[in-house]
């Protein structure tokens, strides 16, 4: 199990929507991924299964999306991906070994975004 490395992605406009499913889609298009996942496939996500890495499965918490031809975390995905890891929305199913690694990826884009993670308030 992996967690990803942190990119330090540039950050979308904070009121950007987020659509998962259609940024799955062009962050495939733009990694050329279209056939297997690769690793500007896998820098768009925080977490994937090493052992499943050439799966699409294998891969969770997208957080970016493709904006004018670059790569760039949207807020909104990662509120998104940062509900998930608090709990919200059932949680997901990862590795305990991995969870802490995890939500320090999602907090410096939290800091990032000038806000705290949802599990480091009070």
């Amino acid at each position: 199990m992996s967690v990803t490395a942190f990119q330090d992605l540039p950050l979308a406009d904070r009121d950007r929507s987020w659509d998962g499913d259609g940024a799955e889609k062009r962050v495939r298009k733009w990694a050329d991924a279209e056939d297997k996942p690769n690793q500007k496939y896998r820098d768009a996500h925080v977490w994937f299964d090493g052992d499943k890495k050439d799966n699409f499965t294998a891969y969770k918490l997208l957080i970016a999306d493709v904006i004018d031809g670059k790569l760039e975390a949207v807020p909104r995905g990662v509120m998104a991906a940062g509900a998930i890891m608090d709990g919200a929305r059932g949680g997901i199913d990862l590795p305990e070994s991995d969870v802490d690694r995890v939500k320090s990826h999602l907090a410096k884009y939290y800091k990032k975004m000038g806000e705290t993670a949802p599990w480091e308030r009070d």
